[in-house]
């Protein structure tokens, strides 16, 4: 029996299609959230500790009776006016937790969770947890409740980020990307603001008005934190701007000599871009691997384009099906050259051309 609005698409090797289901579908409830008094860390055994110090390393005045004098006593003794007296200190507050103003703040425990979380994302797991731990302890009345929360929160990161690499995978694998692409501004063109800004708004552009496509995540320099774009574009023939002209260069990373591909328009707009053409397949792997653990690392979000689906809509026919697959056998396997049908009208085998006139899904 045919399997009617299928959801297919490419993982890498075959076809994969996930029959329609009439399930009917109702909206999930959110959960109502309590808030929360986030307030200023306690700072007494910091100020004890200092407290400390300054006994041990500076010896204590008296005044002619053999009484010690207090520090504000000491600078008046010196004939040094109380008011141009220097502060202690100040004890800086971790991010994400206070406003500008160093107040309290109302927020939800997920809200401080994902705060603290962004924090601590580039420590080790057991000291992430502890980090996450300590900062949640005081919102819960036990510490078994608290343990609780934060396991079912990282449970939680955990099942989103597999979700996130599902659809980077699926989305990709749709497209026909042929260059990896590296931009970087120049502080004399631009700030970090207007580069996200500026090139947000010129790749648009170019997606709606020549249908490039591309995929990428914003970085940072591990030395000098600099911001820079890493993509895999699709970019048509004849629709590159400027020109492409070959430079040398010195890599310090490497200590060696390289050559890299720029481009003059986005050079002259930006400050710096590296185009490399991509001859192999297996160069987007690499490029997909790489953007995916930038990612994990960092939680930094994908950047997609317009017109990037996941799955293409097809009438699946039985003899184009090898077999079941998947959970509970839900999914089906496709031949290579499966014939795709939209509402009983014939469309053409799979291919390129075939699936640009099928209605697309995510």
């Amino acid at each position: 029996m045919p399997s009617p609005e299928c959801k297919v698409y490419f993982d890498g090797s075959h076809y994969i299609a996930i029959p329609h289901t009439t399930r009917p579908y109702r909206p999930r409830k959110k959960p109502h959230e309590e808030k929360i008094t986030v307030k200023p860390p306690v700072v007494e055994e910091q100020e004890s500790e200092n407290a400390n110090t300054m006994s041990e390393t500076s010896p204590s005045e008296t005044d002619e009776t053999g009484q010690e004098l207090t520090p504000l006593e000491q600078i008046a003794e010196q004939g040094t006016p109380i008011l141009d007296a220097p502060s202690p200190p100040a004890i800086p507050a971790p991010s994400g937790i206070l406003n500008e103003q160093g107040d309290v703040r109302i927020m939800t425990k997920r809200e401080l969770f994902n705060e603290v979380y962004r924090e601590c994302v580039f420590l080790r797991f057991k000291e992430r947890k502890a980090r996450l731990l300590k900062a949640m302890r005081p919102y819960f009345k036990t510490d078994d409740a608290a343990k609780v929360y934060v396991e079912s929160n990282l449970e939680r990161k955990k099942r989103n980020l597999i979700a996130r690499r599902i659809r980077l995978t699926r989305k990709a694998n749709l497209q026909d990307f042929n260059y990896f692409v590296t931009l970087t501004y120049d502080g004399a063109k631009h700030t970090e603001e207007s580069f996200r800004k500026k090139l947000k708004s010129c790749l648009g552009h170019f997606c709606s008005r020549k249908e490039w496509r591309y995929i990428g995540v914003w970085e940072r320099s591990p030395e000098k934190q600099r911001l820079h774009f890493h993509g895999i574009f699709r970019i048509p023939e004849g629709t590159m701007p400027g020109f492409i002209y070959e430079v040398r260069d010195y890599n310090f990373k490497s200590h060696r000599r390289i050559t890299t591909m720029q481009n003059s328009y986005f050079n002259d707009l930006f400050g710096r871009s590296d185009f490399e053409k991509i001859e192999d397949g297996s160069r987007i792997g690499e490029t997909l691997a790489y953007i995916m653990k930038y990612i994990e690392k960092s939680g930094e979000k994908i950047v997609y384009s317009k017109g990037l689906p996941q799955f293409f809509i097809s009438d699946i026919m039985d003899e184009d099906v090898v077999c079941p697959c998947g959970l509970e056998d839900k999914k089906l396997l496709l031949y290579d050259d499966f014939i795709c049908w939209d509402e009983g009208e014939y469309i053409g085998t799979v291919g390129e051309e075939t699936i640009k006139r099928l209605r697309k899904a995510n």
